[in-house]
């Protein structure tokens, strides 16, 4: 996301903490609920900082979309320009 050469983790696009839900389970087939991206640790943090579990498995399900939360938009400008880790939360 902030386009930084960093070390990768791995972001399911709906958290597994709501997995078992009934409502994400009848709205999403199980290989949808595996799908992820790839972002650095700091963006991941922002991500999870920025937007509850909840809120992700409703709306924000991907790397655009996040790319385009107004909060996230300004982490990620902002961490683009940092070249050392930023500890976030």
């Amino acid at each position: 996301m902030c386009y930084r050469s960093r070390p990768l983790t791995f972001h399911h696009i709906i958290p597994t903490s709501l997995h078992r839900r009934r409502s994400v389970k009848t709205r999403f087939t199980k290989a949808e609920l595996q799908q992820g991206i790839n972002i650095c640790r700091d963006c991941h943090n922002a991500v999870h900082h920025f937007l509850s579990n909840k809120e992700l498995s409703e709306k924000w399900h991907g790397l655009d979309e996040l790319c385009e939360h107004p909060e996230i938009a300004k982490y990620i400008e902002w961490a683009a320009r940092q070249s050392g880790r930023i500890r976030f939360g």
